[in-house]
Formats: C-alpha cells, sequence, structure tokens
C-alpha cells in the first residue's frame, strides 16, 4: 500500500474545500432554492366557506405547487385555479371541517414546502339579492359624481358633472338638487344656478362633483369640491331642505385645504376629512398626496387627528361612505395622475378604525379588483363595495360581513360605469346615473323571507 505524502494530501483538502464552497455559492453545481413562506393566509386569520381570497407566498419558483388538505395533512388537493405571479385567487371550498392546511412546495422537491393552518367559518353568502330596474330615465340629466345623501325619507341627488352636455352643464359641472321617496319620480328642488361668470360663490355653491357629502346634525352637507374651474372649492355649505344652502364657512379658512378627491364621513358626531390630493394639472398647487385626517362639528373649526401606524396609504376617488359596526371603513381607492407622477395607483386593501388613530387592516388584497372611483356603503349588515374604474367603467358588486371575507353579487344586469351615486334607502341599495352617462335608476333588494 502507498501512502499520500503530506504535501499533496494538504493540497487535496484545500481543493477539495473551495469545490464545496463554490458549490454552496452556486457557481459550480445547482443553488439552494429560496425558501418558500406563506404571506397569505396569516397567523389567526378565519376565511368563510364560499369566499374569495388570494393565496400568496415568498419565493422564486416558476411551478409552484399549492395544495390544501381537510384531514391534517394526511392527503392533499390541488387548489383549481392557477397561480401566477405569486398568488392565486380561491374560492374556500366547502370541506365539511372546520380547519385546512395550505401548503406551497416547488415542483420535483426542491426545497421545503410552506405549510399553515386555517380556521373556517361558515359562509356568508346571500342568494337572494336581486336588482330590479326602477327607470331607465329619470328626469334628471346623465352625469356622474353627483353627491348622494338619503335624508328625510327622500334620496338627494345634488350637482354632477357631464361636459358634453352644454344645455344643462353650461360650466361643466352644475348646482342642481333633485329628491325622491320612491326612485322613479324626481323632484327639481333647487335649479341650477351655476350658469356664468356672475355667478356670486358667497350666495350659493358653485357646480361640482365627487365632492365630500354627508348627512350631520340633521343637515345635508357638502364638503369642498373639485377643481374643474381651475381652481379649489375650499367650501363647506348646509341645508336643512335642499333649497336654501348655507355657507358654513364663510371668512373660515380651511387647513386641509387645498384638495380633492377626499373621502367624507359622519361618525361619532363629527364630520371627518380624510386622504384626497391635489391635481396642480387642474389647479395651481403645491403636488401633494394626503394621508391625514381632520374633523369637525360644525364645518367651521377643524382639528387634525394624527393616526399611528400602520395605516392606509395616500388614496382618494372613494365614492359614498362607510361607517360599519362603529367604525370608519377604507375600501380600496388610488391616486390620480400628476405631472411629477403621470400614473395613477389603484387599491384594493381593507382599514378599519374606531377613533381614526389606530387603524386595522382586514386585508391586504380583497378579491374584487384595485380601482377608484367606485362607490361603498352599508347595508343590510354588510359593506358594499361597487363599480368603479380599473382602467376600464365596472359593474361588479362585492359585499362582506366582516371586511375581510368577500362575495360578488352574480349578474349585474346594469351598464359599466364608476363616480355613481349609491344610496341605502328605503329597504333597498340604489344605484343611480353615474359614467354610462344615462339617467337610470336600479335598486337591489333581499328577499324578505331570508331576512
Amino acid at each position: 500500500m502507498s501512502l499520500v505524502p503530506l504535501r499533496s494530501l494538504g493540497a487535496f483538502l484545500l481543493a477539495a474545500y473551495f469545490l464545496c464552497a463554490a458549490s454552496a455559492s452556486g457557481q459550480n453545481g445547482p443553488s439552494t432554492p429560496p425558501k418558500l413562506h406563506l404571506t397569505s393566509p396569516g397567523h389567526g386569520e378565519k376565511w368563510a366557506v364560499g369566499s374569495r381570497h388570494f393565496v400568496t407566498w415568498d419565493g422564486d419558483h416558476q411551478r409552484t405547487r399549492i395544495e390544501f388538505s381537510a384531514d391534517r395533512g394526511h392527503t392533499w388537493q390541488p387548489l383549481d385555479v392557477a397561480p401566477a405571479a405569486n398568488r392565486v385567487l380561491w374560492q374556500v371550498p366547502d370541506s365539511g371541517v372546520s380547519r385546512i392546511r395550505i401548503r406551497v412546495s416547488a415542483p420535483g422537491g426542491e426545497g421545503a414546502p410552506a405549510e399553515r393552518d386555517l380556521d373556517l367559518v361558515p359562509s356568508q353568502e346571500v342568494k337572494e339579492y336581486a336588482w330590479t330596474q326602477v327607470t331607465s330615465k329619470a328626469p334628471f340629466a346623465p352625469r356622474d359624481g353627483a353627491g348622494a345623501l338619503t335624508f328625510n325619507g327622500k334620496m338627494w341627488f345634488l350637482g354632477g358633472w357631464n361636459p358634453g352636455d352644454k344645455t344643462h352643464f353650461p360650466r361643466i359641472c352644475n348646482n342642481e338638487v333633485w329628491s325622491s321617496g320612491s326612485g322613479d319620480s324626481w323632484t327639481l328642488e333647487k335649479p341650477n344656478t351655476y350658469l356664468d361668470r356672475s355667478f356670486d360663490p358667497a350666495k350659493d355653491w358653485e357646480g361640482r362633483h365627487t365632492a365630500g357629502y354627508v348627512v350631520h346634525r340633521n343637515r345635508m352637507w357638502i364638503v369642498g369640491g373639485d377643481t374643474n374651474q381651475g381652481h379649489y372649492q375650499n367650501d363647506v355649505w348646509s341645508s336643512a331642505d335642499g333649497k336654501t344652502w348655507k355657507l358654513e364657512n364663510a371668512g373660515t379658512p380651511l387647513p386641509w385645504a387645498p384638495r380633492a378627491l377626499h373621502y367624507t364621513v359622519a361618525f361619532r358626531g363629527w364630520i371627518w376629512v380624510l386622504a384626497g390630493q391635489t391635481m396642480p394639472a387642474f389647479a395651481p398647487s403645491e403636488e401633494r398626496f394626503y394621508r391625514d385626517i381632520w374633523r369637525s362639528r360644525d364645518g367651521r373649526k377643524w382639528e387634525q387627528v394624527s393616526p399611528k401606524e400602520p395605516y392606509w396609504s395616500p388614496r382618494g376617488m372613494i365614492g359614498g361612505s362607510a361607517v360599519f359596526k362603529n367604525r370608519i371603513w377604507m375600501l380600496g381607492g388610488g391616486t390620480y395622475d400628476t405631472p411629477r407622477i403621470p400614473t395613477r395607483n389603484f387599491y384594493h386593501d381593507v382599514w378599519s378604525s374606531g377613533d381614526g388613530v389606530g387603524w386595522t387592516r382586514h386585508t391586504a388584497a380583497a378579491p374584487w379588483d384595485p380601482r377608484q372611483y367606485h362607490d361603498v356603503a352599508v347595508y343590510d349588515g354588510k359593506l358594499w363595495v361597487m363599480e368603479g374604474y380599473t382602467g376600464k367603467n365596472r359593474n361588479d358588486v362585492w359585499y362582506s360581513a366582516d371586511g375581510s371575507n368577500w362575495y360578488e353579487v352574480p349578474n349585474t344586469p346594469w351598464k359599466p360605469r364608476h363616480a355613481a351615486s349609491v344610496y341605502v334607502h328605503d329597504g333597498a341599495l340604489w344605484m343611480v346615473a353615474g359614467n354610462n352617462m344615462e339617467s337610470d335608476v336600479w335598486k337591489l333588494t333581499r328577499s324578505a323571507a331570508t331576512r
């Protein structure tokens, strides 16, 4: 038997060390696949049977396998949809169990799979919702962005935008007010006075759309406006009858001005203004995207509320308002393009707060497409998100009993649109006009036997 010289043995061991190091770093041979990590569902989440959720994960694998088990991992079933970009939208099946396990793994057993147990709750789906067309042509001219308030047993329709109709909108927007108790017949309570440059903005509110609209202290309120006239409408108006309007902040500057596209709600005896932005392409101003919060009891004196991180990113373009389970809800929204940032943002996250300070994120990605100029409401003990703009007009309708589990009402009969006017009135959810530029009126009801 021949012996290896010590000098040769040392060289051999040194070469073997560098070969192993090179292999581990990926310089020679396959590299170690990145570890998979489930990011949704999160720990402690509860998904309702039949609702739709995104399953998401970290880890760069082109053919990731996503499966679920209803028997604690003894057998596995593939999700019935194909993944894309490290996520898949999945409708939670009725497996007859209260807990399932979700697993993502790489093909060929590369790397360790990621698993998470998920608690299931009974379905919250309501199959008895149905839309009815009340009229295809109400007496008002088509428009979008008209204010929508339910007040004193009537639906109120305020202002709006239609630059193609110079008869009813000589200055792009108007300031007329309509009311209806039935949805098929409407009364003109206040004719349009926003006609030409002789208009006095101290005596009546300028025509506008997509402003802030709330009912507060037994009055209807218009809070701020848009930038279609080349300036910001930094005013607050209120009315007890829709005919006569009072300028509430005459001589009192608004500390949150200038802004447009803000989200406005009435909550706990206050008017709240959240988020919004400036629009320097339409009205001279410094470019700003807001994620601040202001509130007022009288429309004149405003105080700032300081929210704690984490909470929603800058946004706006949310129509209507949602106060649900004694909390303010922020549902989706986006930012309008500006000279400095020429692209828009679209969101579909859901947040809520009981005081404007502490915020809870109920989902980072609801199953409805990210959108802006949509409308939100609370009806039949549920949150609602309807229509909107995602690069095109929408006509989808979604509801949730908790902000996390969402269901879609199928077969929406009305045309796609954004910036509609939505009401909760007389036991129904109403959809009126919008960017379809028709004066149609629809209502959604639920079968009385299932309530």
